[in-house]
This record gives C-alpha cells, sequence and structure tokens, in this order.
C-alpha cells in the first residue's frame, strides 16, 4: 500500500542551497536540471543557421546578433551599472565608421580592421562619454541618446567620411556561414561572459554603484573609474556589431547612426527580462524575426516597439526569462513516498 502513496515535489529541491547561484550537486540529475537551460540556449542559437530558410533570413540571422549584442550591453550598463543608456547607435556608429576608413584607406582586411575597431571605438566612445559618467538615470539616458544624433548631423553637414553617401566598397565577409556563426559565437561569449562577470566581485562594485554609488565612494574605490569600465564592456560590443556590420553589407554610412539601433535593443531588454543578461537574448530571437515581418509597414515598427515595450513594463514587467525561469524552477513531478 505504502508504495501507491505518491506526492509531488518540486525539480530544484534540494538543489539550491543558501542562494540562487550555490547548489549542491548529488546526483546527474541535479546536474542535468542546472545545465538543461543553458544547453538548450546554446544549441538553440547554434542550430539557428540550419533552421532559417534561404539566404535572406540568414541574414537577418546576422542582424539578429548584432542586436542581440547591443541588447545584452544595454541590459548590463542599464541594470549593474546604473547608465541607462539609450545611445548604442553611437557604439555602433563609432565602430562602423572606423573599421570602414581602416579598409577604404589604408586596404586593411577584415581580420585587422574589424578588432582595431572594436577596441579603439570602445575608447573613443567612452572617451566622449566621460564627462557625462557623473549623470544619473534619466539625464544619463537623455545624453546618451543626443550622442548619435549628433555625429549623424555633423557627418551630413560636413560631408566628412562621404558624408549622405557613405563609404562604399569596403571588403566583404567570407561567406554566409562565416558571417553567422561570427556574429552567434561572439553574442553567445558575451552573453555568459558578462554572466560571469557579474558574479564576481566586480559585479558587486557594479551593483553598489547602481545601488548606492556614495558607499563605494566611501569604500575608496573611483567610481568614475568603475563606470567608465563599464561603458568601456559595453562599447566593445557595439562597436564590434558596427565592424561588423559595415564589412556585411560592404558599406558604412549614417544608417549605422539610425534610432532602430538605440530603440530595438531597449524593446529586447524590456521583452526578454530586465537584469538577466541572457533575457535581452531571447527578446531578441522573438522581436527581430516579428520585426522583419512588419517591414511593409515602415515607420509604424517604431509604434509595435513602443506598444509592447508599454504592454510589457506595465503587464508583464517581469519578462520573458523571468517568467519562464519561475516556471521552470516551480514544476512539480510525481514521487513515491
Amino acid at each position: 500500500m505504502n508504495d501507491m502513496i505518491r506526492r509531488k515535489k518540486r525539480i530544484d529541491r534540494g538543489i539550491k542551497v543558501r542562494s540562487d547561484t550555490i547548489y549542491a550537486l548529488s546526483s546527474l540529475k541535479d546536474l542535468a536540471y542546472l545545465l538543461a537551460p543553458r544547453s538548450a540556449l546554446i544549441l538553440g542559437v547554434l542550430l539557428l543557421p540550419f533552421l532559417v530558410p534561404g539566404l535572406y533570413w540568414q541574414r537577418v540571422l546576422c542582424l539578429m546578433g548584432i542586436y542581440g549584442l547591443l541588447a545584452i550591453a544595454l541590459d548590463f550598463l542599464a541594470n549593474f551599472a546604473g547608465l541607462a543608456c539609450l545611445g548604442m547607435a553611437f557604439f555602433v556608429g563609432t565602430g562602423g565608421y572606423i573599421s570602414g576608413m581602416l579598409n577604404a584607406t589604408f586596404g586593411l582586411p577584415t581580420v585587422i580592421t574589424i578588432p582595431i575597431a572594436t577596441f579603439v571605438g570602445a575608447l573613443f566612445c567612452t572617451v566622449a562619454l566621460l564627462p557625462c559618467l557623473p549623470l544619473r538615470g534619466v539625464y544619463f539616458a537623455v545624453i546618451s541618446f543626443i550622442y548619435p544624433l549628433l555625429v549623424s548631423k555633423l557627418i551630413a553637414a560636413t560631408g566628412a567620411f562621404g558624408g549622405t553617401d557613405g563609404i562604399t566598397g569596403l571588403s566583404m565577409l567570407p561567406n554566409i556561414w562565416f558571417n553567422q556563426y561570427l556574429v552567434l559565437g561572439i553574442l553567445l561569449l558575451c552573453t555568459f561572459g558578462l554572466r560571469r562577470l557579474v558574479n564576481e566581485d566586480i559585479g558587486l562594485v557594479f551593483r553598489g554603484i547602481k545601488d548606492n554609488d556614495q558607499s563605494i565612494r566611501a569604500s575608496g574605490m573611483n567610481i568614475t573609474y568603475y563606470k567608465a569600465l563599464a561603458v568601456f564592456i559595453a562599447a566593445l560590443m557595439g562597436c564590434f556589431a558596427g565592424a561588423y556590420l559595415s564589412h556585411l553589407y560592404g558599406w558604412v554610412g549614417l544608417s549605422l547612426l539610425a534610432m532602430d539601433f538605440s530603440i530595438f535593443p531597449l524593446a529586447a531588454v524590456v521583452v526578454g527580462g530586465v537584469g538577466t543578461i541572457a533575457g535581452p537574448l531571447i527578446g531578441t530571437l522573438i522581436l527581430v524575426p516579428v520585426s522583419e515581418l512588419l517591414r511593409s509597414f515602415a515607420g509604424l515598427r517604431m509604434i509595435f516597439y513602443s506598444m509592447l515595450i508599454v504592454f510589457f513594463i506595465i503587464f508583464w514587467r517581469e519578462g520573458i526569462l523571468n517568467w519562464a525561469r519561475r516556471k521552470y524552477e516551480q514544476f512539480e513531478y510525481i514521487v513515491r513516498v
């Protein structure tokens, strides 16, 4: 009779110890519980190039990787360093123009221009935003949003860097498979790298600056240095996205400073889950295909983004990843007592 007695047991019972990041693993089943979500995300992203139909959607997948990099960079800056940056297009444009100029002027190959544009562009963006780092909240967001608008107007007015025509005839990336796996590999590396970073000691400093920067200052730490470091890390991802995009299409112009590169990452963060790092990646995987399907509506896509952000902020604030994580951890199965 006792063999027939059953009860429900949560899948994470006995695994979590003291916190969400400390676990007690006693079996392969416990290990599988931890690895399953991460493995599913990695395998899903790596298999995407084989699942999308045709060259057009393969190019869309490359754009998905670019927007994913911008989204996780924005999530890192806003929710771990307290810098709500709405100027991600500034990073994209800087990386794109540096890589384009190096290739068009000096004839350097993409294997050199992209790394140089990534690091030099990130350094330039960090120095450019350095005077704004004492600002917080909406003030930093507004100022950072002005940067790409200012740069685009200066280029259009002065005719610098090809003016409104841009720089054409750039070297192209080798082939579509290399293009896809390059950006997807960098995306996964940045996602899990940032996840590890925010759980280290320096991550505690970043969160301390966000929550109470006076306590960090009282500890003798240089707040400006850590804010600049956070901006540099985010700018690395944004500048790589711009450099990659310039050689994906063989052209660089004012479109790299477009508002889409600032608004879309914000929508992906809100939809995927704020403060999760991986959540914005999920949001990007959902929003980019929907955005392409709405391309025929042109400017109305911005209205769709706006309505989506309002809906998630009011009715589904936790985002998709936080909701999925909660459901996964609360999953129950039948066991014999």
